[in-house]
């Protein structure tokens, strides 16, 4: 009986101290890369290069796992004395790329944002500023609402302040490397952890609306003479405007690939063409229109599954920002920024909704730099999750 009683308490401790790590998340994840894997195969027939993407994309996965262990390794409380210093090498690896001879970093398709190492390819450091931004921005508003009150005009207007100083600089160093697109993305980020961090609602309501109506203007703008705009824009980004409202009035030139996008997914319809059997030249399908060949081999009903598996990751993220400290929670608000505008965006630019912005498709789209940046996010939700223990004689108890 002594025995029995012994085992039976000895499991009672064990449960109350089993971590909570998400696996669920985690399945969602490889499921993703499991779907990349096998449409990048396909895709590799439409790619104009002799790179074997597969194999590369696959590579990139395992380093991307094995990052992920790493950062299981630190704690929150190092993560966030590290924030200031990740965001400065951010910062560093930024003002590098602009100023390197192009033998270093080479201007790609209009844009100077790549870094080429020898025998590894090249790497994008704005895609791991995202990152870097997100736990900055976290530990700034984690401190100052550790010495003020949310809440109080003044405190959050210094705050505002403090959050557009950091976002700032990236952003502006971004838009010299002509990458719009991911100058975007750290504007969202910075809107999703402003809009958690305790800032007064009027203030967030009054930007709000503020934004509203600058879009508005530029609308009734292009609206009214669209070479207005040529003030703020490049005639490229003008163009692809264009291309976007009209692509098949524009299929012989810039809208070419945005025309070939709907068409092969208007010929996927329900169930799709089947594995491999996708005859519609798609150009980069590998990378910023991967969600294309999806839409046309699986049809609608396959690209509602990878779009559910985006949703289950974004579910599981917000459930474990729910469950976490301050400081955690807007990381995740941060990661969850982060992939639903990507998701929207990419979605949304390849079927022709949304203006061709180059942003990739998180973990589907070819790319290591964005692959390892998305798992650096997603590792950050998972280390949180695994950190969420019960201890035995803890208050909950």
């Amino acid at each position: 009986m002594m025995i029995l009683s012994l085992k039976k308490n000895w499991w009672f401790f064990m449960d109350k101290r089993k971590n909570y790590f998400d696996l669920s998340l985690l399945t969602f994840i490889l499921l993703i890369m499991f779907t990349s894997a096998i449409t990048l195969l396909n895709a590799q027939k439409y790619v104009q290069f002799d790179d074997n993407f597969f194999k590369k994309q696959i590579l990139w996965f395992i380093v991307s796992l094995v990052m992920m262990l790493f950062i299981f390794y630190f704690d929150f409380e190092i993560i966030m004395r590290l924030s200031p210093f990740v965001y400065s090498f951010g910062i560093s690896l930024l003002i590098f790329v602009l100023v390197a001879p192009d033998s270093i970093a080479p201007p790609i398709k209009g844009a100077k944002s790549w870094i080429l190492l020898p025998g590894l390819g090249s790497i994008q450091p704005s895609e791991f500023m995202k990152i870097f931004l997100i736990l900055m921005l976290s530990y700034i508003v984690t401190k100052h609402n550790e010495k003020h009150t949310p809440g109080i005009i003044k405190s959050d207007f210094i705050l505002l302040l403090k959050i557009g100083l950091v976002v700032g600089l990236p952003i502006g160093l971004t838009l010299l490397q002509n990458d719009f697109g991911t100058s975007l993305v750290m504007f969202v980020i910075a809107i999703g952890i402003t809009t958690v961090s305790g800032i007064n609602w009027r203030i967030i309501t009054s930007f709000a609306s503020l934004g509203i109506a600058i879009i508005l203007s530029l609308v009734f703008t292009y609206m009214y003479d669209p070479n207005i705009l040529l003030k703020f824009l490049d005639q490229y980004q003008l163009n692809r405007i264009h291309s976007w409202l009209d692509p098949f009035g524009n299929a012989q030139g810039i809208g070419y690939q945005l025309k070939q996008s709907i068409l092969a997914i208007g010929s996927g319809m329900t169930y799709g063409k089947g594995y491999s059997q996708g005859n519609v030249y798609i150009p980069e399908a590998h990378t910023d229109f991967i969600f294309a060949i999806i839409a046309e081999e699986f049809g609608f009903i396959g690209a509602s599954i990878l779009i559910s598996l985006y949703f289950l990751v974004l579910y599981r993220t917000i459930v474990i920002a729910l469950h976490s400290n301050f400081f955690e929670s807007l990381i995740c608000s941060g990661v969850t920024a982060f992939l639903t505008f990507h998701v929207f965006q990419n979605i949304g630019m390849v079927i022709g909704l949304l203006p061709i912005t180059g942003i990739p498709l998180p973990l589907m789209s070819y790319g290591g730099s964005s692959v390892m940046a998305t798992m650096m996010g997603l590792s950050l939700v998972l280390n949180i999750s695994l950190k969420k223990k019960n201890y035995m004689f803890s208050e909950d108890n």
